[in-house]
């Protein structure tokens, strides 16, 4: 399915996800994204997290969406 997928194509839905998202929204958006594979990573891992891991991750200020 992905197979047929062109650098016009990639073109294309950035310019999509620019239009919906707007550019204000995106490093925002990118952040939370990092964050998330962060945590994914951290739970998926065997090794256990340290303190100084987990107060970097707590001392982000949480901020609603508007």
């Amino acid at each position: 399915m992905l197979n047929n997928l062109t650098g016009w194509h990639a073109l294309i839905i950035l310019a999509i996800v620019l239009l919906v998202f707007g550019s204000t929204k995106l490093p925002a958006l990118a952040k939370s994204v990092g964050q998330s594979m962060r945590i994914l990573k951290d739970e998926v891992s065997d090794e256990p997290t340290t303190d100084a891991q987990t107060a970097d991750l707590t001392q982000v200020p949480y901020r609603p969406a508007s």
